[in-house]
């Protein structure tokens, strides 16, 4: 199986300098690529002076994690893509299981590691923890990590199993399937267009897989911070771009408003918590999203329409209401 590793890169030398070594000293079985959006620092001088071995494709523009992704993969001959962020840190043998697993079985498309936290590594890590799944109104979640409650790793998730989406922070996917799916939606930029690819490679009838053996660390909100009100005008605009665009039309529409009146009382909460930033920028992507509704529905593909989207739980009620704080 071929296999390249490919970093995407934005004036990230100081990632690059912490967290290249360990990706070169433990991935002899793959070629390592980094995928540059335009960066204005010495990234490009730094591996090209350190790490000669490795190949850079400098993409024209900043086109974020979609765009960046879907230009630089064009250009790279591999079975499996492994999208890798470059603040992780990964572990020895990391490999060695991932492929293992899509030797396995043909209908894997995508897998992705547990990914802990690196700054305190008896944590699970936000992005994609011990797996992701996704609740009946959308919302997404992880084994580990469900809203801001974090899980210790206690081995618990150290299993093999069927997940509804994985981490873009270390997303393992099928090169023929990418590009199949015409890869990310670039109209993303960055954040959720990993569960949109998940989602219609399951509506493809693919499988994605977590495998819980092979272990990396995730510093997290190391290009946009965790709190940061970008990163919650992406989050919800692009989940509902997600809802539009993968479900079946006799259950979207139900769903949609319900989740815009849902997210309209997350923008109430945020206010009485004193993020009114957070507020506006949940109104924002709710606008955003109306703009661009007809181009969303345009992407609907028949797949979803036949394929369906039956998930009973709600996230939201259980978490807040009957407070399960853990997957469990």
């Amino acid at each position: 199986m071929k296999l390249a590793i490919v970093i995407l890169n934005w004036n990230g030398q100081q990632l690059l300098e912490q967290f290249l070594p360990s990706v070169v000293s433990h991935s002899k079985q793959a070629t390592i690529y980094i995928a540059d959006n335009a960066s204005t620092d010495n990234s490009i001088d730094f591996i090209t002076t350190h790490y000669p071995e490795i190949t850079i494709i400098k993409n024209s523009i900043n086109g974020g994690y979609a765009k960046g992704y879907n230009d630089a993969l064009q250009h790279i001959n591999a079975d499996v893509y492994c999208l890798l962020n470059s603040d992780i840190e990964v572990t020895e043998n990391w490999l060695t299981p991932i492929i293992s697993e899509f030797q396995t079985d043909d209908n894997i498309a995508a897998i992705q590691p547990k990914i802990l936290d690196y700054k305190d590594k008896s944590k699970f890590e936000y992005a994609g923890a011990g797996g992701g799944f996704i609740d009946k109104y959308g919302y997404p979640y992880c084994r580990g990590r469900i809203f801001n409650s974090i899980e210790t790793d206690l081995k618990q998730y150290n299993d093999t199993l069927n997940i509804f989406w994985a981490s873009g922070a270390c997303l393992f996917v099928k090169s023929n399937t990418y590009h199949y799916l015409n890869g990310f939606d670039e109209d993303y930029f960055a954040h959720q267009e990993e569960i949109d690819l998940c989602w219609r490679i399951q509506n493809s009838g693919k499988h994605i897989k977590y495998v819980g053996t092979s272990t990396v660390y995730h510093v997290g909100g190391a290009t946009l911070a965790t709190q940061h009100p970008k990163k919650t005008f992406l989050n919800f605009r692009n989940s509902l771009f997600n809802l539009v665009k993968n479900t079946p039309k006799n259950k979207g529409f139900g769903l949609i408003f319900i989740r815009l009146s849902l997210d309209g009382v997350a923008g109430i909460k945020y206010l009485f918590e004193g993020k009114p930033l957070h507020t506006i920028a949940i109104i924002k992507a709710h606008f955003s999203f109306y703009a661009n509704l007809f181009k969303m529905l345009k992407k609907r593909t028949s797949e979803a329409k036949k394929q369906g989207y039956f998930n009973t739980k709600s996230i939201v009620w259980d978490y807040f209401v009957k407070n399960k704080k853990v997957h469990s």
